[in-house]
């Protein structure tokens, strides 16, 4: 009997320095680690020493953490208590049990508790204690034979800590709790971490090492994402107004997409750490769902409306409004558009053709309300004395707002410039409507034009200062056909004034014209074209004036350089020189007082008569240099005509001046600032 309760005893007292012999151990190894020994207590192949271990437990943050789960109440009687290292743990080892000092609680926190508190954190720190328990360096250099059901044990909490935590991201944009995500944020984080050092290790890992947490957690975003893009808040009754089912569609996906990322930048950013751009992540994952709902109704065969609206979030909606979050992560431009370039011109092609047929359609019916009250004699309206037509503001109005609403839908200017391309056409319709109505000449065909006038300016003016609304050949081109209507309309409204300056005309450049100067008469009759000028605006008025007083001078120089009189000595020249000098000082004055800012066609008359004056070669060469330097368009012809009214001139002589110009114009190339001698036709 003695034998045997020695037996016993070296047995139990055996058992007894073990334990305190791993229990010294693992004291010594916390000593020797300071602050946050987690990673390093890894590297060394031991266990993390920054808080107190106890027998199946440590104390964390203030509570005492079970390192395995607590038994049932109905299995207590037959639950093998823990082993460590392959021994069972002793379960009246007071020393080891002895709480800390005074001020450490003695609330004892189990795995379940810290679940159902949702401190996914701790309960993740827990699960790592009891993994390293079982798995550690300690237990594989002492030989520990590990418990089958306390792996399975483990194992299974590992999936009930998975399963608690994708459901807490999945609440994440619904009701969100900010303290259980900042806790499972920080779970995944550790146990990611965790993975890292296993990788590190030569031993042979658990079976759920690598846990692959990140990709877990990216994961379970992503279907949240998804699910409730394809699920999104329905609109109301009122939001529904006015939007087929797939415009509806459209608009649900994206307030749920903008009403979410707002959530994010508000609430969920605070839960995660900044190096982890949680903003940026969030939006890559709409983005591509956005991206796949969209492509899937772009394959379907949309009504123009529809089309329009799925654009509008392509390349206005979305990029504009996502920018507004202050997301603090990539621009959308860096992430590309929501659709396809494939998918995307078409899409286009039939917005921007739906655009153009309309505008056609608008000016068209435009016009055709003109020439319906042209028809019926109706005058155009009045304000301020002036006649005015609302054709160009109408039509530009409309211009103005398509193009640039296209280019806000298209998400380019350029591509919006497709829809005037055709309004060259139009211009040469508007053109054949005034033809026709100066060729009938109807009662009130003169207000017409005159109106008329006022929105060839307005077309100009669009055409010249908003170039970014038009194509450069058809910006040209229409204003090569609005120069041809002013033209036009201008030669129309001075045809009764020209025709009564006509007898005038005649007497000009004759030896009655130079004798007995007739040009006051003229001058008189000329003061008739303010008649013709009433009812424009003024703008219009001062452009038609100038173009009288232009066309005054030019049959003026035409009619002195037919060769009608003779000038045949110096007497004869310098008469003809203080006529022309005198008329030029009249005609001058007569049309600015009237209005006419025309200076430059003083200096013409003026250099014709200082060449009928001058009487030596090498004078009128330079004489003729000069005219021809401030007028390029003047030819070879104009001078030969001007130098045959001198008569003693001879052919040589003339020879020389002319090939004095031509290497002038030649040298000089100068660019014409005024268009005036090729106006003047001369034999």
């Amino acid at each position: 009997m003695i034998i045997i309760i020695s037996c016993r005893f070296l047995c139990l007292h055996s058992l007894v320095r073990v334990f305190l012999s791993f229990v010294s151990i693992s004291r010594t190894r916390m000593r020797t680690c300071s602050g946050d020994t987690e990673a390093e207590g890894f590297r060394r192949n031991s266990l993390p020493g920054h808080n107190t271990l106890l027998a199946g437990g440590r104390w964390i943050n203030g509570k005492f953490m079970k390192l395995f789960r607590a038994p049932k109440a109905q299995e207590s009687a037959n639950v093998t208590p823990p082993t460590v290292d392959g021994r069972r743990s002793p379960s009246n080892t007071t020393e080891e049990e002895e709480e800390p000092q005074t001020g450490s609680p003695s609330v004892i926190a189990t795995f379940d508790q810290c679940l159902e508190d949702r401190l996914f954190s701790e309960a993740s720190q827990n699960l790592r204690e009891r993994e390293e328990l079982l798995f550690g360096a300690l237990a594989e250099a002492e030989g520990a034979q590990r418990r089958e059901e306390e792996v399975n044990s483990l194992a299974e909490d590992y999936a009930v800590l998975r399963l608690h935590i994708l459901q807490t991201l999945q609440q994440s944009l619904s009701t969100v709790n900010t303290d259980a995500l900042t806790s499972a944020v920080k779970a995944v984080h550790q146990e990611d971490k965790q993975d890292q050092l296993w990788k590190q290790r030569d031993g042979t890992p658990p079976g759920w090492r690598p846990g692959g947490w990140k990709e877990f957690h990216d994961e379970a975003l992503g279907s949240l994402v998804k699910d409730r893009m394809d699920n999104p808040s329905t609109l109301t009754d009122g939001q529904l107004v006015g939007k087929s089912s797939i415009m509806a569609d459209i608009c649900s996906m994206g307030r749920q997409l903008l009403d979410d990322l707002q959530l994010v930048v508000g609430v969920v950013k605070t839960c995660y750490p900044p190096q982890t751009d949680i903003c940026g992540f969030y939006i890559r994952l709409y983005h591509q769902a956005f991206s796949a709902r969209l492509g899937k109704i772009a394959d379907f065969v949309l009504e123009d409306d529809d089309c329009r609206h799925l654009l509008c979030w392509v390349n206005e909606y979305y990029p504009e409004r996502v920018q507004k979050l202050h997301l603090g992560c990539e621009d959308c431009t860096v992430m590309g558009k929501l659709l396809p370039q494939e998918l995307l011109e078409p899409l286009e092609e039939q917005y921007l053709s739906s655009r153009q047929g309309e505008l056609m359609t608008y000016v068209g019916r435009i016009l055709e309300e003109e020439k319906r009250k042209w028809n019926n004699g109706e005058e155009p309206a009045m304000e301020d004395g002036c006649y005015v037509s609302h054709v160009a503001y109408d039509i530009i109005q409309f211009i103005y707002g398509i193009v640039t609403s296209a280019a806000k839908v298209v998400g380019d200017v350029h591509k919006a410039q497709r829809i005037t391309c055709k309004l060259n056409p139009l211009m040469q319709s508007f053109k054949v409507f005034q033809d026709e109505v100066m060729r009938l000449n109807r009662a009130n065909s003169r207000a017409i034009v005159k109106a008329n006038l006022g929105s060839v300016q307005q077309f100009r003016d669009v055409l010249e200062k908003n170039a970014h609304l038009f194509m450069d050949d058809v910006r040209r081109n229409c204003l090569s056909v609005l120069s041809g209507m002013k033209e036009s309309a201008h030669a129309y409204l001075l045809l009764p004034v020209h025709d009564s300056l006509r007898p005038q005309y005649r007497k000009l450049g004759t030896s009655e014209w130079l004798n007995k100067g007739v040009f006051e008469k003229l001058l008189l009759s000329a003061q008739a074209v303010d008649e013709q000028l009433r009812g424009l605006k003024e703008s219009c008025r001062q452009e038609l004036l100038c173009q009288f007083h232009q066309d005054v001078t030019v049959e003026y120089v035409r009619r002195l350089l037919r060769g009608d009189v003779k000038l045949k000595d110096k007497e004869r020249q310098n008469a003809a020189f203080a006529v022309v000098k005198n008329d030029a000082e009249s005609l001058h004055a007569l049309f600015v007082r009237m209005g006419s800012n025309q200076d430059w066609l003083k200096e013409i008359l003026t250099k014709i008569a200082e060449v009928l004056k001058l009487q030596d070669v090498p004078a009128i060469q330079m004489q003729v240099a000069s005219l021809g330097s401030a007028f390029p368009d003047l030819s070879e012809k104009h001078v030969s005509a001007l130098l045959k009214l001198k008569t003693n001139i001879s052919r040589a002589d003339r020879k020389v001046v002319k090939e004095t110009l031509s290497d002038t114009l030649r040298e000089t190339g100068v660019a014409a600032s005024h268009s005036f001698f090729s106006k003047v036709q001369v034999k």
